[in-house]
């Protein structure tokens, strides 16, 4: 697998390194605790990504 950019939330700054990163690579998105990079990473389609975002996003409102 190619090397992943990861990204995390700039919210999390605060709380240190307690947060999920996200990454993807044109065929999934994969995510990963901050806390323990080396543990097994939860791997997801971009569908079921844009979906999960969105609820995220409807119910903050």
């Amino acid at each position: 697998m190619p090397e992943l950019k990861w990204l995390k939330s700039s919210y999390s700054e605060a709380s240190g390194n307690a947060c999920v990163e996200v990454a993807g690579n044109g065929h999934f998105v994969v995510v990963r605790d901050s806390k323990d990079v080396e543990r097994p990473w939860a791997k997801v389609g971009h569908e079921a990504w844009r979906q999960f975002t969105g609820a995220l996003a409807q119910s903050s409102h």
